[in-house]
């Protein structure tokens, strides 16, 4: 495979991780985290990207945890239904964490990195869950994200999840969405279509091998 189209390159060493969460409130130190799904990304031979394993969560509110009825509401989540099997916010992030570690070894990258639909939300609440869980293995950027709301914004005009799917021409559907593991698979979905996109109007590789050439011109010169 060309060294262009490996994943390491393309994001300068970050293995980007799409998640989603839903939860019972806006405040990730006081409210609930109710699920979260992870999917994993990799180039295929031809420097494409795609959609690799997916882990998702029913997540028991952690003790003390506000549960905001009109967040309740809103995601149709009941937090004490028996049905939802759900686990321990840090055994979910444990299983997940470990999922991460080993795609970034797998494609030599040395950091993951959060991509989200308004990504700053789900960020805030992985991170908060990882320090309540003293989850010393955490492997994201602690501040840095991928936001597909801003990515649609400029790709197709669009913010919101189910109009950019839309316009993307990804199939979307109100009655699965606000669940964490299909709004996940829809996110990474459309981050794949604009990076494969710019891919497609030559923005990547050829800009990464012109830069590169241009850099050993420079060397040269400086000799």
């Amino acid at each position: 495979m060309d060294p262009l189209n490996t994943l390491a390159e393309r994001f300068r060493g970050y293995y980007p991780v799409v998640i989603d969460v839903e939860t019972a409130g806006f405040n990730a130190n006081t409210d609930a985290l109710l699920e979260i799904a992870a999917v994993t990304l990799k180039m295929d031979e031809q420097g494409w990207l795609v959609p690799d394993d997916c882990q998702f969560f029913n997540v028991e509110p952690f003790e003390g945890a506000n549960l905001e009825p009109a967040a309740l509401e809103f995601t149709g989540i009941d937090p004490h239904n028996p049905l939802r099997d759900a686990v321990d916010e840090g055994e979910a992030l444990k299983s997940i964490f470990k999922m991460v570690r080993a795609g970034m070894k797998a494609s030599g990258c040395k950091r993951a990195i959060l991509v989200g639909h308004n990504a700053t939300f789900d960020h805030s609440f992985l991170m908060a869950a990882a320090q309540r869980a003293a989850n010393k293995r955490n492997p994201f950027h602690p501040f840095s994200t991928f936001d597909t709301s801003a990515l649609s914004a400029l790709a197709f005009g669009q913010t919101v999840l189910k109009k950019a799917c839309e316009t993307a021409q990804i199939e979307f559907s109100d009655r699965e969405a606000h669940n964490a593991e299909y709004d996940t698979r829809k996110t990474a979905d459309l981050f794949c279509n604009i990076i494969n996109r710019w891919k497609e109007l030559g923005g990547w590789p050829l800009a990464a091998a012109e830069d590169a050439d241009a850099d050993t011109d420079i060397d040269k010169e400086s000799i």
